[in-house]
């Protein structure tokens, strides 16, 4: 077994006997359902489908599992695959399936069902979101863009529970990416059978330690313990029920009416009061994550011209927002790649270092240069998600802004219609926010690639993604931190973004509930948690 087990944002080894034999499983006795206020609702439980939204996380990982799967602490451990081997260039992995994974039907998984869920994630007709982040995979990029002559993909199945991931290059970090609910199989049987309607509540099977019953859109979905799933005598909760819940007051009340177990977000300036009322549920700890607004440089947009982006940008008073605003509970960000990331030095846009009224006079004459004054005034669209803290800070940038002369039109939409609006590039300025699916800067950074769907702003820079594909090929990682620092660097001199601040994970959980542990990626797997029978 490969000595790969860490922690994000604290790297460690971890030897799997050890782990196994300390982790201490809940009392199924203590059986239960689970209500979980997420912060959104699922674009689909396709995992070549999803949104690329953090809640998914919380649904899809409950329902499924990769090769790969996450501990209580947010360490890497097997999933699906009992073991694997590398060979000794670091480019092909070998993982041999559990003999007992199943999936809810009954049906055994198979090596076959990661081979066409790959297809699947590489399939252009399907826009996965996450495609990118699995281009290690020899020919992944090369099937996602649909090259003619791309070569055959590095996922086979060599038998039905032996599995074969060739790369294009040694990637240390590879096995953490298939912990990724993208890299989730499908039941290749019900996708033969039902095409992409396989994930409706008649057909849909899977291979998780839950599986969906319902789904009552805008409302709730409910899973139930999958008894096919390899260790579900270890899995103490009866189910689970996942709550979108968008508005952050309504989320506490009903957390404190005991309608929820979990809540997934609060808001930021509750915080102090929380500490003083619920201190016993408030869970605040630091998160690989960053909260930032795209600005649109496609034809047509104002913020297309540079002198704009960086006007819009020397404006903002980071501080404000992450003080009074956010309560103090997070960092002001000078960059997009927060600190805390392994083998990085977090780099700082170009301005934000001089004191703010020289600031805002060199964005005044950034602006007059690109053509805007009093009689022709700056008018931009500024798209939000819908929650207290977001529409403060859209109404705090826009007030950060008037002094420029500029006119700011606010639009705000739940989390989904939001989320479909930036991918089209209706706005100008939208805000966004990225978690770290794995530590590394290159996850961060790629998003902002030309051919990222996640790039919502458009940022086009054949120089960023060359220096993006050296990174991508460079195994000293000395060589590859200075690659990377050098994209972030023309990132932030073009003004790709604005970022706004280093965000970190706000829970609110049941105190009864055991199981919990905070952890850097903030992904809290329900197959660990126990909760008192009629809590």
């Amino acid at each position: 077994m490969p000595e790969f087990h860490y922690r994000a944002g604290r790297r460690r080894r971890l030897w799997l006997p050890l782990l196994l034999g300390t982790l201490v499983f809940a009392n199924t006795t203590l059986a239960a359902t689970l209500e979980i206020g997420i912060q959104g609702e699922p674009a689909s439980l396709d995992t070549a489908r999803i949104g690329g939204t953090t809640w998914e996380n919380d649904v899809l990982g409950d329902l499924f599992e990769g090769l790969v799967t996450l501990d209580p602490g947010g360490d890497y451990i097997p999933g699906a695959a009992s073991s694997w081997d590398i060979s000794d260039d670091g480019t092909v992995y070998t993982f041999k399936l559990r003999d007992d994974a199943n999936w809810s039907d009954g049906e055994p998984v198979v090596a076959k069902d990661f081979v066409l869920a790959f297809q699947r994630l590489f399939d252009p007709a399907n826009g996965a979101v996450y495609a990118s982040l699995f281009y290690p995979i020899r020919g992944a990029e090369a099937h996602t863009k649909g090259e003619k002559d791309a070569p055959a993909l590095g996922v086979e199945a060599v038998d039905a529970k032996t599995l074969k991931i060739t790369l294009d290059q040694p990637t240390p970090y590879f096995p953490t990416l298939l912990a990724h609910i993208a890299a989730s199989p499908v039941p290749s049987h019900l996708v033969e059978q039902f095409g992409n309607d396989w994930t409706q509540m008649d057909h849909i099977a899977t291979n998780g330690a839950f599986t969906p019953t319902s789904w009552v859109s805008h409302d709730h979905i409910a899973a139930r313990k999958n008894p096919e799933f390899h260790a579900a005598d270890d899995v103490a909760l009866d189910g689970v029920d996942y709550y979108p819940v968008e508005d952050r007051s309504a989320g506490l009340q009903r957390f404190r009416a005991g309608g929820l177990d979990i809540v997934r977000d609060f808001s930021p300036d509750r915080y102090q009061w929380l500490q003083q009322n619920l201190a016993d549920a408030v869970h605040l700890a630091p998160q690989l994550a960053n909260y930032y607004f795209a600005l649109n440089q496609r034809d047509g947009h104002p913020t297309a011209d540079k002198r704009v982006r960086e006007a819009l940008n020397l404006a903002i008073r980071r501080n404000v927002i992450a003080d009074q605003i956010m309560g103090g509970v997070v960092s002001p960000a000078s960059g997009f790649v927060p600190d805390g990331v392994s083998h990085f030095e977090a780099q700082v846009m170009p301005g934000l270092d001089q004191d703010m009224d020289g600031r805002v006079a060199k964005a005044k004459a950034l602006l007059e240069d690109a053509g805007y004054d009093a009689d022709h005034p700056l008018e931009l669209t500024l798209r939000y998600s819908t929650t207290e803290a977001n529409k403060r800070i859209a109404v705090a940038l826009a007030a950060m802004w008037q002094p420029l002369g500029v006119e700011t039109q606010l639009i705000n939409a739940e989390g989904a219609v939001h989320y479909a609006e930036l991918a089209a590039g209706n706005f100008d300025v939208g805000r966004g926010s990225w978690v770290a699916d794995f530590d590394d800067a290159s996850n961060f950074l790629g998003i902002l690639q030309s051919d990222s769907p996640k790039n919502y702003g458009g940022y086009q820079s054949d120089t960023f993604d060359q220096l993006m594909s050296q990174a991508s090929r460079e195994t000293d990682m000395g060589t590859r931190q200075r690659l990377l620092e050098q994209a972030e660097r023309l990132a932030l001199s073009d003004y790709a973004v604005a970022p706004i601040y280093v965000d970190v994970s706000r829970n609110l959980v049941n105190p009864k509930l055991a199981g919990w542990e905070d952890n850097a990626l903030n992904r809290h797997l329900s197959r660990w948690l126990s909760l008192p029978q009629g809590n």
